[in-house]
């Protein structure tokens, strides 16, 4: 079940997705929500502050505090309208150390929900892997283009027999326990043929029908075409509402970095992902 929800609120209210969408998942289960605000004066963290005058430091601060404070006050509107339990905070270190304040904010969540980073500086691209990497629990990414909230008539869980696939699947369970018609999809390569892995789906069918869902394999043969493409042309081909997958990644001077697939998803999905590591 999910009862409390980890959100990284947007401070631009012209593309802010997010708020809806997670409000609309505390309704559903009844969940506590709590919002966290970024203010980071000076952007991106990864080059230095530039030694600016103090008093244009000071300005900038303020904007972005100001901006932080108008985002808790539009959730805190949108909770209180849909009479939902919440808190709300502002963070105001720098990248990456907000990222992983979200991160362990969310370890004492069930589910954290992050808007899809626009570009490569967007600061919801460290958020997204630190949460996805750091914070133990699953991670609901919503697509910068999403207008609609949580739908549930058609959820898809990509399977390749991982680990990190039978996570993802595993903690989806209140959602797919919710959803009208739930897809075990297999993107067929070499990985998935091979008998080790495990992959064939039947016996996570059976799994998820010991929980009660009813569950379609479909098995998707994609030689030439890489997983990302294979998996966003059936979601779009299909009217997928929410996908769910394992969000992979490998160590890097004991850093998380994301692999190919997952980085390629994030990049390019027009549908909700759920995501476990």
């Amino acid at each position: 079940m999910i009862k409390a929800i980890t959100l990284k609120l947007e401070t631009d209210a012209e593309r802010d997705r997010s708020l809806n969408y997670a409000i609309s998942i505390a309704k559903t289960f009844d969940a506590h929500v709590s919002a966290m605000a970024f203010c980071d004066p000076l952007g991106y963290p990864q080059y230095p502050i530039p030694k600016l005058p103090a008093s244009v430091i000071a300005n900038i601060t303020e904007e972005k505090e100001r901006e932080a404070r108008a985002a808790t006050a539009r959730f805190q509107k949108a909770a209180e309208e849909n009479g939902l339990s919440f808190d709300h905070e502002i963070v105001t270190h720098r990248l990456p150390h907000s990222a992983a304040a979200f991160a362990v904010k969310a370890r004492r969540a069930d589910l954290s929900v992050i808007q899809q980073a626009e570009n490569r500086d967007d600061e919801n691209e460290a958020i997204i892997e630190a949460a996805l990497f750091d914070s133990g629990r699953p991670v609901l990414i919503v697509p910068y283009i999403q207008r609609d909230g949580l739908q549930l008539d058609h959820v898809v869980c990509c399977w390749d027999g991982s680990s990190t696939a039978a996570r993802a699947v595993n903690d989806a369970l209140p959602l797919l326990k919710r959803a009208s018609k739930v897809e075990v999809l297999i993107i067929s390569n070499e990985k998935t043929e091979d008998s080790r892995h495990q992959a064939s789906g039947t016996d996570i069918v059976k799994h998820l029908a010991r929980h009660g869902i009813e569950v379609a394999l479909k098995v998707v043969p994609a030689p030439d075409v890489d997983v990302n493409n294979a998996i966003q042309s059936y979601t779009g081909d299909h009217g997928v509402d929410l996908v769910v997958m394992g969000g992979y990644g490998h160590s890097r001077l004991r850093e998380f970095v994301l692999g190919g697939v997952t980085r390629s998803i994030l990049g390019s999905m027009t549908t909700p992902v759920f995501m476990s590591h």
